[in-house]
């Protein structure tokens, strides 16, 4: 999981046109439809903690946990720029989605941008639905997407160019996909080329991220192992069901 390491420096250029806003007013809204009373979100996989302080400024008690120190880093540098009160709505911890414990209940828990898909192995999704069925309240809701499975199949994957800039560098990255038929893996070989403005100068980087694609049937099987209740699975922001043409599909489960 330490592919985050390098991709941190440029992760908030390469997803620069996600809708974070539009994100977090959809995730409130499922907030607001499955769990009221909410007070305490925990943020598993909380990147560079974009979500979380948007939803901090929605009146959310927030705690971001992320692998990657640098991710956690730049989650930290954007607290410096807020103010006292919305700063003291949210705090970021080093840990494993697997393996963390902070010793406190949520009443979400929240695992976006498909950190459960690079859960790869079935003991990774275990440990991973142990962590949340630890963390959760009575009642609590456990929301998340992943690579969804019919799509996946349907839809295969293919070879992509990304190119983004701002003031200083120009970064272009290749996205090779590699699909492994008999584990439900597909090998995201990324290769990225970061060119400095001022001097020209280019550096590579290349990384690999394993993404299972998973199915309805499996993860109601994963919730029912920690007696977690399969309440609601649609189209991730369209709230479309689930098909053939969707790749991203939330799920929510009710302690």
């Amino acid at each position: 999981m330490n592919i985050f390491n390098n991709y941190a420096r440029y992760y908030d250029l390469l997803y620069r046109d996600k809708d974070y806003v539009g994100e977090t007013q959809f995730i409130e809204q499922l907030v607001k439809t499955y769990a009221k009373e909410t007070e305490k979100i925990l943020d598993l996989g909380c990147g560079t903690g974009i979500h979380a302080t948007l939803l901090a400024k929605q009146g959310y008690q927030v705690q971001g946990v992320d692998i990657s120190h640098q991710m956690l880093q730049k989650a930290s540098d954007r607290l410096s720029h807020l103010p006292p009160d919305l700063v003291s709505r949210l705090k970021f911890t080093h840990g494993d989605v697997r393996t963390v414990r902070l010793n406190q209940t949520f009443d979400v828990v929240l695992s976006l941008f498909h950190v459960v898909s690079y859960q790869t192995r079935n003991e990774d999704l275990l440990a991973t639905f142990a962590t949340v069925k630890e963390h959760l309240k009575p009642g609590g809701i456990f929301i998340f997407d992943v690579w969804y499975g019919p799509a996946v199949l349907s839809d295969r994957p293919t070879i992509r160019v990304k190119r983004l800039e701002d003031e200083q560098i120009l970064v272009t990255r290749i996205a090779e996909p590699v699909m492994h038929k008999n584990e439900n893996w597909v090998d995201v070989n990324y290769q990225i080329f970061i060119r400095d403005k001022s001097s020209n100068a280019v550096e590579e980087l290349q990384e690999t991220h394993r993404m299972r694609y998973l199915f309805k049937p499996e993860i109601e099987l994963l919730l029912q192992e920690f007696q977690i209740q399969l309440v609601a699975f649609r189209e991730w922001m369209s709230n479309r069901e689930a098909g053939f043409d969707t790749w991203g599909v939330y799920f929510i489960g009710r302690t």
